[in-house]
């Protein structure tokens, strides 16, 4: 069986180009974004509209509330399970969560269950001590992982130092030996195995850049003030605490002014763009495809996946 994982950073085109080419070959989309799966902010998290999933069959698209409980851990047991229901049928897994791909492709059961005592410890000092103060632990403890989480999720921060203390080991070095021992492909719960066939999109900055800018501000005229004020009772779940959501809060508590709040949202996701891009960027077995340039397109990938899995059955 295969998985086609087409990813990249936010705003690239990943769903256009995911759905082009999920349509010419009658294949279903896997939805790899952490946020697209809750359904009540898909304006925020740019899920796919009702009319594209029309078009191609999708998984994990506004399967979840915002108040459910929700892991990569989990994302990577529903999609094993999702694979073997109909075994031998190609998929593509599009999206741009780093954490929820990473586990599809390389498993993350070497990562060891925190012990109760440790969490209960690590919330009394981010309760003491604040976020900061961890950030800049996390940076003495584990350098590489720090260059690349979000330092303003206090739940990632919080569980790279959970690791980093019970285990005496950084979170980088359980990641980096599921990756060294995982090949190019994997075996599903019911023995079959899976071959990953991985691909990266991108731009030149400055286009990538732009088209950020322009679907921010798309955004904010199909609704994301008001999609996030309805969220306002629950802004303290998880699922909210990421680019767009923070920022309207802020907005709301008249902390900054809209204006101001729209170019956060913009300037946040850029960085969350570099970042996606340093992860990505690390993976040597991605190929990939600059957007920018008028001589790649959808049929060039395609017939370029085509080839891919037609060398995988004659290996097998």
């Amino acid at each position: 069986m295969n998985l086609i994982v087409i990813t990249g950073p936010t705003g690239v085109g990943k769903t256009d180009l995911s759905l082009d080419i999920a349509e010419q070959t009658g294949l279903d989309i896997i939805n790899a974004d952490s946020r697209q799966i809750y359904a009540e902010i898909p304006i925020g998290t740019a899920a796919p509209t009702s009319e594209q999933l029309s078009r191609v069959k999708h998984h994990f698209v506004g399967t979840r509330h915002i108040d459910d409980y929700y892991s990569a851990s989990l994302y990577e047991q529903e999609v094993m399970n999702l694979l073997i229901t109909e075994g031998g049928k190609t998929r593509i897994m599009s999206g741009g969560s780093m954490m929820y791909i990473d586990a599809v492709c390389n498993g993350i059961d070497d990562i060891p269950t925190i012990r109760e005592d440790v969490r209960i410890l690590m919330k009394k000092r981010l309760a003491e001590e604040g976020l900061e103060s961890l950030v800049a632990e996390l940076k003495h403890l584990d350098p590489e992982y720090w260059e690349t989480v979000d330092k303003n999720n206090p739940r990632r921060v919080i569980h790279a130092l959970e690791i980093c203390h019970q285990s005496g080991k950084t979170y980088t070095s359980f990641r980096k030996a599921s990756q060294t021992t995982a090949k190019d492909d994997r075996l599903l719960p019911n023995g079959e195995r899976l071959n990953i066939i991985k691909i990266g999109i991108t731009r030149d900055r400055e286009e990538l850049y732009e088209r950020i800018n322009d679907r921010v501000l798309k955004m904010v005229d199909n609704g994301l003030i008001e999609e996030a004020r309805r969220m306002l009772p629950f802004r303290h779940e998880n699922a909210l605490n990421t680019v767009g959501y923070k920022e309207m809060f802020k907005y709301f508590d008249g902390e900054i002014s809209l204006e101001e709040a729209i170019r956060q949202i913009q300037s946040h996701t850029r960085e969350y763009a570099r970042k996606q891009l340093t992860w990505y960027k690390k993976d040597e077995k991605m190929k990939w495809f600059n957007l920018s340039d008028e001589k790649v397109t959808t049929d060039n990938i395609k017939k370029e996946l085509i080839s891919i899995i037609r060398l995988h059955e004659q290996e097998c």
